[in-house]
């Protein structure tokens, strides 16, 4: 009895081969780039940069570097690995839009313990109106959460930028290729639309300008 012909599945042509590469290249450099420039590190970045300038002694930057890193970096991190554990968000990234209300309550705590805590110490002013801005930030992303999925890195990457912008004048305008990278890494990841992005850095951008106006640092 002869057996039935098996039809080999055509071979993908070299092109195909190499658009599928450099997409996949494309986009685990979108993955390394949205980890490299998280919300959590760009906040820890900004304090230590900030501290730096603003301190007189190696003690005064310690204390301050150290509590940026612990508010803004440690304690968040803590936050979603314990409700990421508990099965309270299904990722890291808190993808599902429902997840981030309570992700973000419990960042408006914890940034508004760092706020009041720089406040009472009489920290720089420079690190409070950071301090605060976030705070509002994370409120007015806990707020449009509850309709709409707006892009934490986005305003992660462009609120730090743009404070050393005022703070600094033209000496990171180098780094400011950095915004649009991160930016472009959400859309290209699918993780946000373009609108939502835009959203992001717009927030970023006016919240900014409001703090340090508010703290007379404009």
């Amino acid at each position: 009895m002869r057996q039935p012909l098996r039809l080999r599945p055509p071979k993908p042509q070299q092109a195909d081969v190499i658009l599928i590469r450099e997409h996949r290249a494309a986009a685990e450099f979108a993955r390394a780039v949205s980890t490299i420039f998280n919300p959590f590190l760009t906040a820890t970045a900004l304090f230590i940069i900030v501290s730096h300038a603003v301190t007189r002694s190696t003690l005064a930057f310690w204390r301050f570097s150290i509590s940026g890193l612990l508010f803004f970096t440690v304690a968040p991190l803590i936050v979603i690995l314990y409700l990421y554990v508990t099965g309270r968000i299904s990722d890291f990234d808190m993808s599902e839009r429902s997840e981030r209300e309570r992700v973000f309550a419990a960042f408006v705590m914890l940034y508004f313990a760092a706020a009041v805590s720089l406040s009472a110490t009489h920290a720089p002013v420079q690190l409070q109106a950071i301090a605060w801005g976030y705070w509002w930030m994370a409120v007015a992303t806990m707020l449009i959460t509850r309709w709409w999925k707006i892009s934490t890195h986005a305003f992660g990457i462009t609120g730090p930028f743009a404070a050393m912008l005022l703070l600094y004048k033209s000496q990171p305008l180098p780094y400011a290729v950095v915004v649009p990278l991160v930016c472009w890494a959400r859309v290209y990841l699918r993780s946000h639309t373009y609108l939502q992005v835009f959203a992001g850095f717009a927030l970023a951008v006016v919240s900014t300008l409001a703090i340090f106006k508010l703290f007379h640092l404009l």
